[in-house]
């Protein structure tokens, strides 16, 4: 079998394996919502002084291709990051392992089916752009390739990145769990942050910011001393429109696509520099864990010896009357979530747990809390999964009053370490008499653990907490924007209603699946 016929074998199994799964639903459902919040209008492109462009071919095609390449690139990466984790789970790589296929054939392999699926999502969304050109178009003239040439030299090359960084983070030991999941998401942030300094950004921003900006001055060369450029949603509205025709694609422009391009192929040959082919003996972690943990053979042999000269006594256990309390598996579930965290660690957490209590009030509740809220990301995001990814399951749900003791258990000591994250804040609020902003803060505080105690019951992993964790936090607090600042940051995005009855649904459905959990088990 040729080397074309092996790769487009990996390439579809990986992609029939990733197509029928829930994530993927869900991310391709929060595209089209996307899709859908333009075409009612509530997702924009202002540009200069309250301007946006025709609904014509080129706009409607750039607006769409724009969202779909700042969305897809962080939520789909989240969606494909487990190729390499899943051939491990499976065993197949251990087969794969056995095979003569080299290294990178094996990256660039995971890197084309990471984009397959990614570049699916992408197609579903050019099919949606001409719905929208049907049903929005205030210009009578259709052009096919104004529509999809943004989503071709845009979109897809995005998608790319994506796909190969996915697999160059699992491939770093250090990157390859939690923290590489909120590292890329900063990576994500800083690339889009590109368009500021001028150069041209993957999801081409830049490139519309100018061709933009070129159009509007000729009209409108008033406009061009507040000229500014923001994609909003629901916020900002335009007031006038401008006819733009779109990109000029010159050799430049195309060459700058293709460098893209080239980008991601060298990062998914670089990945294959860090891939150890399934070899344990290769993982640095694991080579580290078998020096601690081995002992000597001197050592098995003198214990060997020492069984056969003395029979083994298992004490009794003590009788109680008062059974295993309550709080002492809360206790225990705590000791569990800090468990391996370092002496740095703990230093930074007390750090804002003081500054939450000493630092100016206006700063504390705004800045100081929002740090202090994410710092613990890693301790909630195990929460509810911890079971499924030991295979302690059996263990767990066969004790006595495992739903009743241990979920309750999981779900205080996750509350607790917010409360000791950023209690400093809650008691300054109460001090202060502002019971509204007290209960805006204590709603985060359960709301917080709660939606990484369901996400993780439900999902059996961390990953997802992980994701939505963050984007939730750079999108609400950090921004402090009403609606979706789950910590009270500020007096107007205080309102903790949503947020408690979010938290009422989520225990129920954590507490449902348990359930069901412990039933099958």
């Amino acid at each position: 079998m040729n080397s074309a016929r092996v790769l487009y074998h990996m390439v579809r199994a990986d992609f029939r394996e990733r197509v029928r799964r829930y994530s993927f639903l869900l991310t391709l459902a929060g595209a089209l919502w996307v899709a859908y919040g333009v075409a009612t209008e509530e997702v924009w492109i202002v540009v200069g002084n309250g301007y946006r462009g025709v609904y014509n071919s080129a706009w409607i095609g750039m607006l769409m291709a724009i969202c779909c390449s700042t969305f897809l690139s962080l939520a789909g990466f989240y969606i494909v990051k487990n190729s390499v984790q899943r051939d491990t789970d499976t065993r197949v790589g251990q087969i794969l392992a056995a095979t003569p296929m080299r290294k990178d054939f094996y990256t660039i392999a995971k890197t084309l089916s990471n984009f397959a699926v990614l570049a699916c999502m992408v197609g579903i969304l050019m099919v949606a752009a001409v719905a929208m050109q049907l049903m929005r178009a205030e210009a009578h003239s259709f052009s096919l390739w104004k529509l999809w040439a943004p989503f071709i030299f845009f979109a897809l090359p995005t998608m790319l990145l994506a796909a190969s960084a996915a697999v160059l983070f699992e491939t770093l030991p250090l990157l390859r769990g939690g923290v590489g999941n909120v590292v890329y998401f900063f990576i994500w942030t800083a690339a889009l942050a590109l368009g500021a300094t001028g150069l041209d950004d993957p999801t081409g921003l830049q490139l519309l910011y100018r061709s933009s900006r070129q159009t509007l001055h000729a009209i409108d060369p008033t406009d061009d001393n507040n000229f500014h450029f923001s994609l909003t949603i629901g916020g900002e509205h335009a007031v006038r429109t401008f006819p733009w025709n779109g990109i000029d694609w010159t050799t430049n422009v195309l060459l700058i696509r293709l460098a893209w391009i080239a980008v991601a192929v060298a990062i998914a040959y670089a990945a294959s520099i860090f891939f150890h082919r399934f070899d344990p003996a290769r993982s640095w972690f694991k080579r580290r864990a078998a020096s601690v943990v081995t002992p000597p053979a001197s050592a098995v042999q003198e214990s060997a010896s020492s069984q056969h000269r003395s029979a083994a006594h298992l004490s009794s256990m003590p009788q109680t009357r008062s059974g295993v309390p309550f709080f002492r598996i809360v206790a225990a579930e705590l000791r569990l979530m800090l468990k391996g965290k370092r002496w740095w660690w703990h230093l930074v957490a007390a750090g804002l747990a003081v500054a939450c209590l000493f630092a100016p009030f206006d700063a504390a509740r705004g800045g100081v809390l929002v740090a202090a809220w994410l710092w613990p990301i890693f301790v909630w995001s195990p929460m509810g999964s911890r079971e499924a990814r030991h295979a302690t399951e059996s263990l767990i749900f066969s004790s006595a009053r495992a739903l009743s003791r241990q979920l309750p258990a999981i779900w205080s000591s996750g509350v607790l370490v917010a409360l000791l994250a950023g209690g400093g804040v809650g008691a300054r609020l109460l001090v202060h008499g502002d019971i509204h902003g007290f209960a805006a803060w204590f709603a985060g505080a359960v709301f917080i653990p709660t939606l990484a105690l369901a996400l993780g019951v439900w999902t059996g992993g961390s990953k997802a907490f992980e994701a939505i964790y963050i984007i939730w936090w750079y999108m609400g607090p950090a921004h402090h924007i009403p609606g979706l600042d789950f910590m009270g940051t500020t007096p107007a995005s205080s309102n903790p209603i949503p947020y408690l009855i979010a938290t009422a649904f989520l225990l129920i459905a954590a507490y449902w699946r348990r359930r069901s959990r412990i039933a099958y088990a």
